[in-house]
């Protein structure tokens, strides 16, 4: 049996790996599922977040479990994962990249999204600065993310998505060959994905290619869409 962190994206938390969280428990694995500063349950303000707290959160998570983890990250998760491997190479049995950002060092969210002419993010979010956050518009949820998604779970995720910290969007990943580089990756694509293009998933893993590629034709949320499909490859890592 395995232990798998599960690194939400942007505006989630844990709340939106429910339905993997089961299906890999009934198997027997543990599964880990924080909550980032700012967002889910936890209640820090968004001017007071990090990207180095959310990587020195998820570290510390791994220091306290018996064995190296298979560590998933989705969407924006991809530079948490990153930052962690950076820092605890040895605690990480893989890297899952679940349709996410997976930058080199440098470069930050914002530097690569705004390569990404064709994301439908970027017409449907609403920044407040007074604030240091960003939200997304109700009326653009359903295109953006669950496009393939039950109505049931929209409807969870209007109730439970929060304004995104503006701070680690815009902070540069930090990591070297020699700690994040040694570290096998791996990458889930979604080929339906408006939220982040296939063209830009595959554009991300020609500067860092991963040891293994698999493919979901669903939208940016097969927690959601493809529940089985996407535990059966959390399985095979």
């Amino acid at each position: 049996m395995s232990t798998y962190v599960l690194v939400h994206g942007a505006w989630h938390g844990a709340w939106c790996w429910h339905r993997i969280t089961a299906r890999l428990e009934a198997d027997g694995h543990t599964v880990l599922v924080p909550d980032l500063a700012g967002l889910g349950r936890d209640t820090t303000p968004a001017k007071d977040v990090t990207l180095a707290q959310w990587a020195d959160d998820v570290a510390a998570l791994l220091d306290a479990q018996t064995e190296p983890v298979v560590l998933v990250g989705h969407s924006r998760g991809g530079l948490v994962i990153s930052e962690v491997a950076e820092r605890r190479p040895d605690r990480i049995k893989a890297l899952v990249y679940l349709t996410a950002f997976l930058l080199p060092d440098g470069v930050s969210l914002n530097d690569e999204a705004a390569t990404h002419s064709d994301s439908l993010v970027r017409q449907n979010v609403i920044p407040n600065l007074a604030d240091a956050s960003v939200s997304v518009r109700e009326d653009g949820l359903y295109e953006t993310f669950y496009g393939e998604c039950s109505a049931e779970d929209v409807a969870l995720a209007r109730a439970c998505l929060r304004p995104e910290p503006l701070a680690p969007l815009g902070t540069p990943v930090r990591v070297t060959a020699e700690n994040f580089g040694r570290v096998r990756r791996i990458y889930i694509e979604c080929l339906r994905d408006r939220a982040m293009t296939i063209g830009a998933q595959r554009a991300m893993q020609q500067i860092l290619p991963c040891s293994d590629v698999h493919v979901l034709d669903t939208d940016h949320s097969p927690f959601f869409s493809t529940p089985d499909q996407l535990t059966t490859i959390l399985r095979s890592v």
